[in-house]
């Protein structure tokens, strides 16, 4: 008989207000430093404070961070290209929003 290997999962919960440390960063988004470089120097993602000269980074910058990710690595879209793409998911996010509420209220 063959004997099975258990295999466990780990994760971590994350929230907008979790935040990371910019190796812990970098491992969630499985990319190297030069990476999250380029993100924040094309403003896709932005360190919520800096902590003895670190930076972190929150939660929400992670989920943006790695669609910022995959839209440059599977779409090859350049970074100026994926800023812009994220600010209109963004956007219309917000009008959903926004127009799911005028529909709660019945406006």
């Amino acid at each position: 008989m063959m004997e099975r290997k258990s295999e466990a999962l780990e994760g971590l919960v994350v929230t907008e207000t979790t935040l990371f440390t910019v190796d812990e960063f970098c491992s969630a988004c499985t990319v190297k430093l030069e990476v999250i470089e380029a993100l924040v120097a094309e403003g896709i993602v932005e360190p919520v404070r800096q902590d003895h000269d670190q930076p972190q980074f929150s939660g929400a910058s992670l989920m943006r961070a790695r669609t910022a990710i995959r839209l440059h690595r599977d779409m090859e879209i350049n970074l100026a290209g994926v800023a812009l793409a994220l600010d209109l998911m963004d956007e219309i996010r917000d009008l959903r929003r926004r127009l799911a509420q005028l529909n709660v209220t019945g406006i």
